[in-house]
């Protein structure tokens, strides 16, 4: 979902040049723009208002265009056109005269956010009365064109040429349920491949950050894709520039096609993401470098994420004094950083990032036998539930219903559930995750689809009369055909099956599978295609020989699992697809498609026979 943008600081001259860029954090396009050294701050000018679902009517009834300004607490570009282009007279005169204006944190509106993705942060959106696009203008716009987009559109209220792509997708396909065909899986995998960067690793050539999917991709097939392997290696070596070596985290990007020009803000999904991927090379490999960036992340998670309540923070800005870039800041150690200041950390504790934060504290918990980070995400878990938790299974976005009710908040926190329970072998956390996916199913539908049509896809948030109706995202569809198939593999029920075809039924459909990057999508269709591999541990929780065993099939180095623990104190298993024999002492089976090796008494016996099965 993140796609780093171009920006260049020219050093002594304070100047921006701006170019065009579909970054989520970007200058703009065609001008240089001298600033002072230190933006002060001063009066606003314009007024603007929240985003609501009567906006546009408010715009007719005003006589009034609309335009949003989607931004980002971490961005740096944002307060550099609020001190600029929305400050210039000119600006300022055509705006307020015919302008509704609308600021918008993405990081609230997940909505909005899915559905502008690809027109940077800031982003802006110009609509008229109707709701009716008439330009999308992705990062910094310099105040000449800012005026002379707004006077254009009062002058001539017709959609210019940015809005000609649409948004959104149809949500109606006729792909059946089931994998790819072979040929779209070849065209896609040729796409990964052909998307790689050989000189300098990573996917991408004009911005460098750690695609986390490429990557799951890549290790997915490393054993028997000697380049997938070593596509996965050297990326994972190259992206280590992007770790702060005094605060560990990583930095969102770097630009200019290589990894040592590092723009500094650190993001929820980023660090993830790096921990999630770092973890899973490490249990695949046990490289003490993939240790060490993994703990990097970790360290930086539990020092400036963390709250005190134990819920996991939102972002941290890069820029001291907003809009001054922080190149010299990050070189210092951290004594000299503290002395100036800390770049502000956005203290939201949504469900969507600590869901995020969960399930790759359980990742790297599995790799390394962290027994702090497993705690930290019970905790963290504990407290969503306790203050985002919704009637039916889902979760609030920040506590108030009212405000939306998004599908990444509900998904995260599904996924963050089931990795909680593979890691503990608690049922609580499987009912969790159980009822996210039934929430799911009864809150983001998408409209009936025409006759002969199958329904396809989940909507970004639910439908409430809003004024923009929601639409399907790509990178959420995708993690839950993942989540809902995973789910349905541990529960044995039916809904979640058909929760997951449904959600890749859209994702497969021609158009939007084909879109970069794909490894998102070949991710899915591999498990979608396959049983998990399925370790069931029988034995009473509070022995400690059953305890070795399922601590040994949690470190198991695939991401695709389905762990069971059967104690007979808790009943048969959710998914009683197995016939398990009652032993004397505990013992770990290795089962697929419904026949179970013979038991395994200790964990190096369980380990081989895990060894042989992913060979």
């Amino acid at each position: 979902m993140t796609h780093p943008p171009t920006s260049i600081l020219l050093p002594g001259l304070v100047a921006l040049v701006v170019m065009w860029t579909n970054g989520p954090c970007a200058a703009g396009a065609e001008t240089v723009v001298a600033l002072p050294a230190a933006l002060a701050p001063a009066a606003e000018p314009l007024t603007w208002v929240p985003w609501s679902d009567d906006v546009f009517a408010r715009a007719k009834r005003e006589h009034k265009l609309v335009l949003l300004d989607l931004e980002a607490v971490w961005c740096h570009w944002c307060p550099v056109m609020a001190e600029t282009t929305y400050r210039d007279p000119a600006v300022v005169a055509v705006l307020r005269a015919k302008y509704l204006l609308v600021r918008v944190d993405q990081d609230a509106h997940p909505d909005l956010a899915n559905r502008y993705e690809d027109y940077g942060w800031p982003a802006t959106v110009v609509f008229d009365g109707d709701g009716r696009e008439l330009a999308k203008r992705r990062g910094y716009i310099a105040p000449l064109s800012m005026a002379s987009m707004a006077q254009a559109f009062v002058d001539d209220p017709t959609p210019g040429p940015s809005v000609t792509d649409g948004v959104g997708a149809p949500v109606a396909a006729a792909h059946a349920d089931g994998p790819l065909p072979a040929e779209q899986r070849a065209a896609l995998l040729e796409t990964w491949r052909d998307g790689y960067d050989r000189a300098q690793a990573g996917w991408g050539t004009v911005h460098k950050y750690l695609d986390a999917d490429g990557v799951e991709l890549a290790l997915l097939r490393a054993a028997g894709d000697a380049d997938a392997a070593g596509m996965a290696r050297a990326t994972l070596d190259a992206a280590r520039a992007l770790i702060d070596p005094v605060w560990g985290g990583v930095y969102q990007y770097s630009t200019g096609g290589v990894w040592s020009e590092p723009h500094f803000e650190k993001i929820m999904e980023v660090q993830t993401g790096a921990l999630r991927t770092y973890a899973q090379a490490y249990a695949l490999w046990k490289q003490p470098a993939d240790l060490a960036a993994a703990q990097a992340v970790r360290k930086y998670l539990r020092d400036f994420l963390t709250g005190p309540d134990g819920a996991f923070l939102t972002s941290q800005d890069a820029d001291v004094v907003q809009g001054e870039h922080s190149a010299e800041y990050f070189a210092l150690n951290d004594v000299g950083r503290r002395a100036r200041g800390m770049p502000r950390i956005d203290t939201h504790r949504y469900a969507r990032e600590n869901g995020w934060a969960i399930t790759a504290l359980v990742a790297f918990s599995a790799a390394t036998g962290d027994a702090t980070a497993l705690a930290d995400a019970e905790r963290a878990g504990a407290w969503v539930l306790a203050h985002r938790a919704l009637p039916g299974g889902g979760f609030s976005h920040d506590g108030d219903a009212a405000d939306g009710i998004y599908l990444g908040d509900t998904l995260a926190m599904g996924r963050a559930a089931l990795a909680l329970y593979t890691a503990t072998g608690t049922r609580a956390w499987l009912d969790v995750a159980s009822g996210a996916g039934h929430f799911i199913a009864a809150t983001f539908q998408p409209a009936e689809p025409p006759a002969g049509a199958l329904r396809a896809g989940f909507l970004t948030a639910a439908a409430r009369g809003q004024a923009l109706p929601p639409l399907p995202q790509r990178d959420e569809n995708v993690a839950l055909a993942r989540f809902a198939n995973l789910l349905a593999r541990h529960t044995g029920d039916a809904a979640h099956r058909a929760l997951a075809a449904q959600a890749f039924r859209w994702v497969a459909a021609p158009g939007i599978a084909e879109r970069r990057p794909t490894a998102p999508v070949l991710i899915a269709d591999a498990e979608l295609a396959a049983e998990p591999l399925h370790i069931t541990v029988v034995g009473p929780k509070d022995d400690a020989r059953a305890q070795a065993l399922f601590t040994a099939a949690v470190a198991a180095p695939v991401v695709y699992k389905r762990l069971e623990w059967l104690d007979a104190r808790d009943g048969a298993l959710p998914n009683p697809d197995v016939q398990l024999p009652t032993l004397a002492e505990p013992a770990a089976f290795l089962c697929v498609d419904g026949a179970c090796s013979l038991p395994a008494k200790t964990p190096e016996a369980l380990g081989q026979r895990v060894a042989k099965a992913l060979r």
